[in-house]
């Protein structure tokens, strides 16, 4: 098997968008908290706005997870939305007035303030299949921290990862799918992977064995959202490079095998 993020040990975890069960996610306290707590790698969503930042909230609306002033939902389609509006919005109220003040990350303040901390996986946020720019600001961010042999860049979207690819062909990409009826009904199976040319398999936990014959052409899988000790042995036993987890702690320290980290086997 060709292995992902070959410096780092096995298996990998990844924080779903932080440890999102006890922290607004998608925010720097989040991700502070899952390195904090020990997990190695953070899962983030980027998004492209108006005015051409990379903005770290997973949905194309801020409605769900933002507030103003008042604590009122605040409804901003992000890619229509420049940056100055969205960094005045609370992006931890909802989850408890403990988090109040917490702002939505861009992503050069997440890989500046961890970069040499943690391993990454990076969501490309897009429905569009031209170029609008995401990808190659993505791309160009990575390097300017050089943190490309830190990072996995990932998403639904093939046409968005074949040109991140362009940008970027020595960063590892992922391709993602799901059950989700938003997902086209011939994008459901891993299809994407012979559109993008994907690294690795990223397909939702329950659908790991759709993706075996991925395996046994040698492309790393790595499920999500994987939270309970029972499934993870089980993926981890069926060859799984690694696992994204809403509850990453949990894992780590109940997890036989995230109690013995390795380093997979140097090529003879």
């Amino acid at each position: 098997m060709n292995h992902v993020l070959p410096d780092f040990s096995r298996p990998l975890l990844f924080g779903h968008r932080g440890m999102p069960a006890d922290y607004p996610e998608n925010t720097m306290a989040s991700f502070r908290a899952t390195r904090g707590a020990g997990v190695p790698g953070i899962e983030l969503d980027v998004h492209l706005t108006a005015d051409r930042r990379l903005a770290v909230i997973h949905d194309d609306s801020t409605e769900r997870t933002c507030r103003d002033s008042s604590r009122a939902a605040v409804s901003c389609a992000v890619e229509q939305t420049d940056w100055p509006e969205l960094a005045s919005l609370d992006a931890g109220v909802w989850k408890g007035s403990a988090f109040s003040g917490e702002k939505i990350p861009l992503l050069d303040e997440v890989l500046e303030t961890l970069g040499r901390d943690c391993y990454f996986d990076i969501e490309l946020k897009s429905r569009s299949t031209r170029d609008a720019g995401l990808e190659q600001l993505t791309a160009r961010t990575i390097r300017a921290f050089g943190l490309q042999n830190r990072c996995i860049v990932s998403s639904f979207n093939p046409f968005s990862l074949r040109i991140f690819k362009k940008y970027a062909p020595e960063i590892p990409t992922a391709i993602i799918w799901s059950r989700s009826r938003e997902l086209y009904w011939f994008l459901r199976h891993g299809e994407g992977y012979f559109l993008a040319h994907a690294d690795v398999l990223k397909p939702e936990h329950v659908l790991v064995r759709q993706s075996a014959w991925f395996m046994k052409l040698g492309k790393p899988v790595i499920p999500w959202a994987v939270d309970e000790r029972k499934t993870a042995d089980r993926l981890l036993a069926a060859g799984c490079e690694g696992l994204i987890s809403n509850q990453p702690r949990t894992l780590l320290g109940q997890g036989e095998v995230f109690g013995r980290f390795q380093r997979p086997a140097a090529k003879p």
